[in-house]
């Protein structure tokens, strides 16, 4: 058996020139569906886009949000708009 070389695959070499010089673009070796399934863009958004942002929460608040599963980062934006509409009543 051959020594193995630190970071080399024998089921995925790396590529040759030759290798390189042979490769076609993916549109024109998969299927139309496929390939389209692979590319598609996320559209528009239906509702304006949020903004990211890094904001520090109590281990607490995290905690009551994520015991409700998914949807934790949404349910705490509403509550946030809750708060909006009391202050604004």
């Amino acid at each position: 058996m051959a020594p193995h070389k630190p970071g080399f695959d024998e089921d995925n070499p790396e590529w040759t020139e030759e290798d390189f010089a042979r490769a076609r673009p993916a549109k024109d070796v998969l299927p139309e569906k496929l390939f389209e399934a692979l590319t598609r863009r996320r559209g528009p958004q239906k509702a304006p886009a949020k903004t990211p942002v890094s904001l520090r929460l109590s281990a607490e608040v995290i905690e009551h949000f994520r015991a409700g599963g998914a949807g934790w980062q949404t349910r705490i934006d509403e509550a946030l708009k809750q708060v909006i509409a009391r202050k604004l009543a």
